[in-house]
């Protein structure tokens, strides 16, 4: 059975939003994102669509060289899957790209974190319960507390991640697998290693 590997990434932006929810959560890393390669060249969440308005917000491939990630402080933790599990993941990520006109970020949601309420909202997630949903949805991990319920500190502490990487987002290195040799994030523009 061939096995591969799926990113966690959590990251603090500092952005007016991240700086309003660490308040309550009392977490460093406030945002979860989901990255299928260990380059982190695609990379999805539930998140701002523009980057001048937190508000308006859904289901979006993030750039993590560009915007609110260049200074971001970041977590990154690894899983080992299975092929049929990564495949159900790409499957529901095609779905939600299909109709990604339709979802919309679930703020209220966060409201129901806070009072320990869930509040599912048809088409609508915050980034944690949207990671979640992926990990729950392909087999892969089964939390014990409803989705809606899910935050990045939730994530990081489940047993099967395996810790890889603390510091600012833009000195993640890139591994090639091939040379072993570790290059920082701007080297990657230059020449992309398989990861």
């Amino acid at each position: 059975m061939i096995e591969k590997q799926v990113y966690l990434l959590l990251t603090n932006t500092s952005s007016f939003l991240t700086k309003m929810i660490r308040l309550y959560t009392k977490k460093p890393y406030n945002h979860a994102s989901i990255a299928f390669d260990g380059q982190l060249s695609e990379v999805y969440s539930f998140g701002r669509k523009t980057a001048r308005n937190p508000f308006i917000g859904g289901f979006v491939k993030e750039d993590v060289k560009a915007g609110l990630f260049k200074q971001a402080d970041c977590m990154i933790y690894s899983i080992t899957v299975t092929e049929d599990q990564i495949q159900k993941m790409k499957h529901y990520l095609r779905e939600f790209e299909a109709q990604k006109k339709d979802y919309r970020y679930n703020f209220l949601g966060l409201f129901g974190v806070m009072f320990n309420k869930p509040i599912k909202r048809q088409n609508a997630f915050f980034c944690s319960q949207f990671v979640a949903f992926l990990f729950k949805e392909s087999n892969i991990i089964d939390f014990d507390k409803p989705l809606p319920l899910i935050t990045p500190h939730d994530l990081q502490t489940a047993s099967q991640f395996q810790f890889l990487y603390e510091g600012k987002l833009k000195d993640y290195p890139r591994v090639d697998k091939v040379n072993k040799v570790i290059l920082p994030f701007d080297f990657v523009s230059i020449r992309r290693f398989p990861v």
